[in-house]
């Protein structure tokens, strides 16, 4: 795969294209891994897999509303007994699918010192990111069997040879660019200037680029792309902007977005022509206490509110849920 580079942003003849039958689709994805101490130093052990066991009601919730999630394990999930069943049936049964979610700090070999900086898989050696990279894929493929074909960096942490790795092994999508937002201040990648809409990841078609659906709204919102990062400067400005309702940044997540917030920003979206918007969330968040989104049960249920409210729209708005199987047999190679 030559000039692939998912750190910077793409051209415009990298836009991928899908067929004229596909419409407007989401998809839903969840980042399926340990609990962890989010405020706190990253460590290679102490963390817990008490939310694992509540995916068997997000499961029975999504099948419901008629959802297909993409459950993006980890090591210490891919290891989980719990995981396997309650996941694998699922998977099994065609009513959702499994991709890769790399954590190196608790993903073999240990090879690195645990910082932030390092967090970030892609700012490994890169033989060291391969080798975690591979020890995962491997190990879900055996436990789930079936090989993942998606992948998203812990921490959207990507580098400059992560698409090489993933279209060497066969993964066709990679999910880890979160569009609008920069990590750069902790050693991270900066997607601040990247598109949301799908593209490939070079002139190959080898991988597929799935943004997180983020927008900006509000009047000024075609400016946010140079306007938003000023915030950091100054960091009362992107509440004062928000409530005069000059510009928003709308990420596509039930976490630390209202269900208001949310039905905007996936107008801005649809109308803007988007034919694919991605969601996702953490899995810990199924979990009261485990994550800042969700303290109390009063919480849990504005989050399964979140869900139920956003795919009733999606309904209404003609949006159909998708699967990594449709995207991949609609997506123009």
């Amino acid at each position: 795969m030559t000039n692939a580079n998912l750190l910077d942003p793409p051209r415009r003849q990298q836009a991928a294209r899908f067929a004229e039958g596909f419409g407007q689709r989401a998809l839903l994805t969840v980042d399926t891994e340990e609990e962890f101490d989010w405020k706190g130093d990253f460590s290679r052990d102490g963390y817990g897999l008490d939310s694992i066991r509540r995916i068997s009601k997000l499961q029975q919730f999504c099948e419901g509303i008629g959802v297909s999630p993409v459950y993006l394990v980890d090591w210490p999930v891919a290891n989980s007994p719990v995981a396997q069943e309650v996941i694998g049936s699922a998977v099994a049964a065609g009513k959702a699918e499994i991709g890769i979610q790399l954590h190196p700090w608790v993903n073999p070999p240990f090879d690195e010192e645990v910082d932030r900086h390092n967090s970030f898989a892609g700012n490994l050696p890169h033989a060291l990111e391969r080798e975690k990279f591979s020890l995962l894929r491997d190990l879900i493929e055996e436990k789930f069997a079936t090989p993942p074909r998606i992948y998203r960096a812990g921490r959207y942490g990507i580098g400059r040879e992560t698409a090489r790795m993933l279209a060497d092994s066969g993964v066709a999508i990679d999910t880890s660019v979160r569009a609008c937002f920069d990590y750069s201040a902790e050693g991270g990648p900066d997607y601040s200037a990247h598109p949301v809409a799908p593209y490939w990841a070079d002139g190959e078609r080898k991988l597929l680029e799935l943004p997180l659906t983020t927008v900006y709204w509000g009047m000024l919102r075609r400016q946010g792309e140079t306007l938003y990062p000023l915030t950091k400067r100054f960091p009362r400005a992107a509440g004062v902007l928000s409530r005069l309702g000059l510009l928003e940044r709308i990420a596509l997540t039930p976490e630390g977005v209202s269900s208001e917030e949310a039905l905007r920003g996936i107008d801005i979206a649809l109308d803007d022509g988007l034919p694919l918007l991605v969601l996702s969330f953490h899995s810990p968040s199924l979990v009261p206490g485990y994550t800042p989104y969700v303290r109390d049960e009063d919480d849990l249920d504005r989050f399964y509110e979140w869900l139920r409210s956003v795919y009733g729209y999606f309904d209404l708005r003609g949006v159909r849920p998708t699967t990594v199987a449709e995207i991949m047999d609609a997506v123009d190679v």
